[in-house]
């Protein structure tokens, strides 16, 4: 196929009077084509003088690249038998992506080619891949722009987002939600994509819009559809059903990978991920993340039509409760287990049955139906999560316990300040945590910090007030070395 220059070259020469088999042999072409794209140009020109209705027509074709029609011809080696094969293996590869979701097991052009010449078909992979193109994008889709009403419709995604702390990078999730009437875009930053997160989100979402949008719209993501049932037919997770049910909006799924049935919040979690985490990404800790993360997302819909959508939501309804419920039998170290991993509770409760109502970052204990403590919930697995405040009874019995307890080791500032000034009198250790267990642990620590101080005035009435201060000078610089360390 020739090209521009090919064509301009052809016009120049001939202008200067060369002939078709001169110009054919310096340009490397057939001297018909030469002849061709001549008689064509002159032609034109003789057009462009007698027909001033087409002129803009005739002087497009001029100066336009040379083209060949292509529309006429056709694979001969491409049989009907050929055609049926090639369809037999793209089904096949349709109901892989309806059975497994979105993955990465799709055939290659190339190992479908080497499917069909392994059925013994002659034809080559460019033909193949060119016929793979074709079904493939037979039917050209037409997008229907939608514009929705206030209240109507909310769309729901997650992201995943990286970030940096101190030397380590960590994947986290953002759970997306995205308003496209009130132009709207929130997100919550969470660990995991568990069905607890999924849920949380949402509660979380609606408290603090005042109320849930009439629909809200999901893809095909495992905490929405539980499995499929035949080609369209889809069973939803129950307690999305439940949610749904309490908050009273309807639950709309997208086909499978079409992304533009959804598409303000697609575009929304790359908005909120590139603005807010594009050109900030290390923190010095997941909590400020967060922090960063929602003064951000103040700023970013300053100008949506938020608060005039909120008028048009359905009714608020209190805080759905989320938590999963189970009975637990405390062992003989204080401890139940929770998905692997080990909380305290207070010692006299051993051997018996407590209540625990399971949230995605906390849990809480109940014993008797009475509320007596919240840990925060451990990510990982065979971790503990103690409050040397549980053991208070049993060290009474057993002071000696105290100083290689766990529960003392797990709080290395209050195991530094036993180890300087109660080693030896583990009782006295024991009756100062007694009299403050009710105040937080930072307050234990504090007040512990207080008594020491009192301790070395007890132990020198007469010293003047030099020697005093020295010894307060002394226990600070203590102290603080402790801190340091820590």
């Amino acid at each position: 196929m020739i090209n521009i220059m090919d064509k301009y070259a052809i016009i120049r020469l001939k202008e200067r009077g060369e002939s078709n088999r001169q110009i054919a042999k310096q340009l490397g072409l057939n001297r018909k084509t030469v002849d061709k794209y001549w008689k064509a140009y002159k032609a034109d020109l003789e057009r462009l003088e007698s027909d001033e209705s087409n002129v803009k027509e005739i002087q497009e074709k001029i100066v336009a690249s040379p083209k060949y029609d292509s529309s006429n011809r056709r694979a001969y080696k491409y049989t009907a038998e050929i055609d049926a094969a090639l369809d037999q293996i793209l089904e096949s590869e349709d109901e892989k992506s309806l059975l497994l979701g979105s993955n990465k097991q799709y055939l290659t052009n190339l190992q479908i080619h080497q499917q069909l010449v392994a059925q013994g078909f002659d034809i080559g992979k460019s033909t193949i891949s060119t016929k793979i193109k074709e079904k493939r994008n037979r039917k050209k889709e037409c997008f229907i722009r939608q514009d929705y009403d206030f209240g109507d419709r909310l769309e729901f995604d997650f992201g995943e987002v990286k970030l940096v702390h101190g030397t380590e990078v960590h994947n986290y999730h953002m759970a997306v939600f995205s308003s496209p009437a009130g132009n709207f875009r929130w997100c919550y930053l969470y660990k995991n994509q568990s069905k607890d997160v999924f849920l949380d989100a949402h509660v979380n979402f609606f408290e603090m819009m005042g109320g849930p949008h009439k629909e809200v719209v999901y893809d095909n993501m495992r905490n929405v559809v539980t499995k499929f049932i035949g080609k369209n037919e889809k069973q939803l997770n129950e307690d999305l059903i439940k949610m749904s049910l309490y908050y009273g909006f309807d639950i709309n799924v997208t086909n499978c990978f079409s992304g533009n049935e959804k598409g303000h919040v697609e575009g929304s979690v790359k908005i909120l991920r590139n603005k807010i985490f594009g050109p900030k990404f290390k923190f010095d800790s997941f909590k400020d993340a967060i922090e960063y993360m929602n003064s951000k997302l103040l700023e970013i819909n300053a100008a949506s039509d938020i608060e005039l959508e909120k008028e048009f939501l359905l009714p608020y309804k209190p805080k759905l409760e989320l938590a999963a419920i189970k009975e637990l039998k405390v062992n003989k170290y204080g401890f139940v287990s929770i998905e692997n991993n080990f909380y305290s509770v207070p010692d006299y409760l051993v051997g018996k049955k407590v209540t625990a109502k399971i949230y995605h970052s906390d849990i809480d204990l109940y014993a008797n139906n009475h509320y007596f403590y919240t840990h925060k919930k451990r990510d990982g697995s065979k971790e503990i999560s103690i409050d040397i405040r549980h053991y208070l009874t049993t060290f009474e019995r057993k002071p000696g316990a105290l100083r290689n307890s766990f529960a003392l080791k797990s709080m290395p500032e209050l195991k530094s300040i036993y180890d300087i000034h109660f080693k030896a009198n583990p009782k006295k250790f024991i009756e100062i945590l007694k009299e403050n267990q009710d105040k937080s642990l930072e307050d234990i620590i504090e007040a512990f910090k207080i008594r020491t101080q009192f301790k070395i005035l007890e132990q020198n009435p007469n010293s003047n007030l030099t020697s005093i201060t020295m010894n307060q000078l002394k226990l600070y610089n203590n102290l603080s070395a402790m801190e340091v360390q820590q």
